[in-house]
């Protein structure tokens, strides 16, 4: 069987029988859906079809983008809706959005273009790294909300894009670190030119007045540095003092308050070296140092915090008379009557007044069919209404719904730490003790030795076994390790994932969802008359076209939609096809059509759906639940690690056998309740063996908290990520894999790091303490073993 054609515009396979077509290039190009069918006439007929000429990736789908109501579009030209993301210049407006949809440089250039193009732009510049928008038009001849629609004609969803307040802070403290070092390098240069003159070493024969000017003057230059771009080491010194914690900080304070203060006293004297240069290079290298370990967090913070708003912009308020308005979400209030209509979003917590649907609850629950739900039913925000209109009584709103308290769940600090980073934060305690102590020791012999060398000796010792490196040595090489992981679609809500996944000998798989896709195809149809299977199938996906239900998706697009379409939640569909009454669903509700008796069901695996009309049936419908195309590479990996694996699913069907069969799994359970999969794992400890578990449903919850590692697919319940210790966002399989080897390219680096450290510091101290190292060389020397760790860390972030 031949693989079926692709979409020109999206990419995604063009189902059997589609009559979606546009022409492009002129020539009739093969399309998936009217969506794409609309965009690809929209740039077309726009005079901007170069841009399938020089696009580097298939469009998205536009059916994928966030839906949206002509009467919510309209919401956006009020005053007060665009009060905190409009600026109005004269006649004028300026508008930062956020665009979804986007797939390569191309599409870019699409944007520009085709707002260019429109009357009122001025202006329109998309940023593709973060992409956002910029645009400045005249509101009095196109209003915000046309434009939104004009960015949908050709396949984009724009949003309105404000900066929150963690953001601006992230993005000003960069800039602040950014500048103080472009301070310290220039000033440090210019320290150094002015230092370096009044050493003996260059023969330079200066007059005592010019000496002394220099001495003042790198003395006035080296001030900004210690006060304007070291002033955070002060501040963190001071804080760990109150608190009795030592921490680098104080080391730091001390070497570079020591030189300082020491510099000044030998300009003010004219005895002695100034080493104001080693202050310079000090604060350089640390500053550098930082900034680097913080752009590498903030890599990591940006991939957790782009979070999906999952509540709808607006929704529909009955007044007392039952008439509906269009208000915005932050408008509604507690006790207000909402109408649901199918294939919206609810906007809260509520109880159903009226009405009969089904309800897609899969962000709570992770079962992917929809559940019915009638009057005095309780529905949750952010789940979706797939049948029928729904009356609800608003109940709880914004941080108050379930859903946000889900989201706290899931923003909760990875403020766990793994046990290797623990003991390197003991042992630089300790070793910072060490060196404070060594230092007064040392300190005192040279008084009795040379008093005059003394304070330089203890200062470059302080400054010389700073134990940057070896409390920079774990993090660093955690975070860069989390932010590439981030990337990959997994990310780690606990600290101990990396380091624990050396020490797993078992893994404990769920099937749906898990090893599953959680979603029904098409597996095989079966006619039951004189119809064809492909007449079968366009009867039947007339009859889905125009369903939210997950089961309409199985059966994918058509060009011809039924008429008269009937929904009766939790048994079928009924419509009108070419004149032609048609039921799909139930067997029991198909064949009380034709008045017949009620059809055995022919098979035992997979979900069965029967098609028929007022003359009896017509075929039967295999939907099933495919396996992930990434399944057998993780279950290699687990093998390849030596280790044993267990399939435990509460699917009692002969599916969970045939899954196992496939996947080459010996240990294969099926029916089993939550007790029953927490029994096993105890079972597992008490025997001694360490746990993986990866689940997505609300029975794993049990397991993946008790595990010692738990990891929990993007499309789980609530319950489930919140008590996993990471997420596999992107669902896919492979990534785990990849984490695989990430944890065994972590812990090696986080060795190396460590071993550098402690030797690198091991050595220099008996070098400091006997007077053969400067302040000069031990700063240098601290500054680039520190840079060493950081840069060796960042290594992990190249795939």
């Amino acid at each position: 069987m031949s693989s079926p054609q692709p979409c020109y515009h999206c990419g995604l396979p063009v189902p059997a029988g589609s009559r979606f077509e546009a022409r492009v290039f002129g020539e009739m190009r093969a399309l998936c859906c009217p969506g794409c069918q609309a965009v690809t006439e929209a740039i077309v007929g726009g005079g901007l079809e170069s841009y399938y000429r020089h696009r580097s990736d298939s469009a998205i789908n536009p059916q994928e983008l966030p839906k949206v109501l002509p009467d919510e579009l309209a919401l956006y030209d009020r005053s007060d809706v665009q009060q905190p993301f409009v600026q109005h210049q004269g006649e004028l407006s300026e508008a930062c959005l956020l665009i979804e949809g986007i797939s390569c440089a191309a599409c870019g250039w699409l944007i520009e273009k085709h707002l260019r193009a429109l009357p009122g732009v001025a202006e329109a510049a998309l940023n593709l790294s973060n992409q956002r928008l910029t645009v400045r038009w005249a509101d009095s001849q196109l209003p915000l909300s046309q434009l939104l629609k004009e960015l949908r004609k050709i396949g984009y969803a724009g949003h309105p894009w404000q900066a929150d307040e963690a953001s601006l802070r992230l993005a000003e403290e960069n800039r602040r670190s950014l500048r103080q070092i472009g301070v310290a390098g220039l000033l440090w240069m210019q320290v150094m030119m002015a230092v370096m003159a009044t050493w003996p070493e260059f023969n330079i024969d200066l007059s005592p007045e010019l000496n002394t000017i220099l001495r003042w003057t790198s003395l006035f230059l080296t001030t900004p540095i210690v006060f304007y771009c070291c002033g955070q080491f002060f501040r963190g010194a001071l804080r760990d003092l109150r608190t009795r914690h030592l921490t680098m900080d104080v080391s730091v304070s001390l070497a570079i308050g020591g030189a300082y203060v020491a510099g000044i006293w030998s300009t003010i004297t004219g005895v002695g070296e100034l080493y104001f240069d080693a202050v310079g290079m000090f604060a350089l290298f640390l500053l550098a140092g930082r900034y680097l370990e913080r752009r590498a967090r903030e890599r990591t913070a940006a991939a957790t915090a782009q979070l999906v708003n999952l509540l709808p912009a607006s929704c529909l308020r009955l007044d007392a008379q039952g008439r509906s308005e269009r208000i915005l979400l932050r408008e509604l209030k507690v006790g207000d009557q909402v109408l649901v209509a199918p294939g919206a979003l609810l906007p809260a917590d509520g109880r159903i007044r009226s009405g009969q649907s089904s309800v897609d609850e899969s962000l709570l629950t992770g079962e992917y069919l929809p559940r019915p739900r009638g009057e005095g039913d309780l529905v949750t925000a952010g789940t979706l209404n797939v049948e029928g209109p729904l009356t609800v009584d608003v109940q709880a709103l914004g941080a108050d719904t379930r859903l946000s308290a889900i989201v706290r769940l899931l923003e909760r600090a990875q403020a766990d730490k793994p046990r290797l980073a623990e003991v390197a934060d003991q042992v630089a305690q300790w070793f910072l003790l060490i060196v404070l102590g060594a230092a007064a020791i040392v300190g005192l012999i040279w008084w009795q030795i040379d008093s005059e060398r003394a304070f330089w000796i203890v200062l470059s010792l302080l400054v010389a076994t700073c134990p940057c490196a070896l409390s920079l040595a774990t993090p660093t090489a955690l975070t860069t390790a989390t932010g590439s992981l981030h990337k990959l679609g997994l990310l780690l809500t606990r600290g101990h994932v990396l380091e624990g996944l050396k020490q797993i000998d078992t893994v404990i798989f769920d099937k749906t969802g898990t090893l599953t896709e959680g979603r029904l195809t098409l597996s095989s149809i079966q006619p039951l008359g004189t119809l064809d299977s492909g007449s079968c199938l366009a009867l039947a996906a007339a009859l889905e076209h125009g369903s939210e239900h997950p089961i309409a998706r199985a059966f994918g697009h058509c060009a011809q939609a039924a008429e008269q379409i009937i929904s009766s939640p939790g048994q079928g569909l009924e419509g009108l096809v070419e004149g032609r009454r048609l039921r799909i669903g139930q067997p029991a509700f198909v064949a009380a059509l034709s008045n017949q008796t009620t059809p055995a069901i022919p098979g035992t695996q997979g979900q069965w759906l029967l098609l028929g009309d007022e003359q009896g049936p017509l075929a039967w419908f295999v939907l099933d639940d495919r396996l992930r195309e990434d399944a057998g590479e993780l279950l290699n990996a687990c093998r390849a690690q030596g280790w044993q694996v267990i399939l435990l699913s509460g699917d009692s069907s002969p599916m969970v056998d045939e899954v196992a069969r496939r996947l080459g799994i010996d240990d294969a359970r099926g029916g089993m309740t939550p007790d029953a999969k927490l029994a096993v794992l105890k079972q597992l400890h008490q025997d001694g063996h360490r746990v993986l578990m990866l689940g997505d449903g609300v029975n794993d919850v049990p397991v993946l908290a008790g595990a010692d590692i738990s990891v929990a697919m993007g499309s789980a319940t609530d319950l489930a990520k919140t008590s996993a210790d990471a997420v596999l966002l992107s669902n896919r399989l492979s990534s785990l894999v990849q984490a695989f080897a990430m944890a065994k390219r972590t812990r090696r680096i986080i060795l190396e790091n460590l071993a550098w450290a402690c030797l690198y510091n091991g050595l220099v101290l008996p070098f400091a303490a006997l007077g053969w190292v400067t302040p000069l060389w031990a700063a240098f020397g601290m500054s680039v073993s520190s840079l060493l760790v950081v840069l060796n860390a960042l290594r992990l972030a190249r795939p």
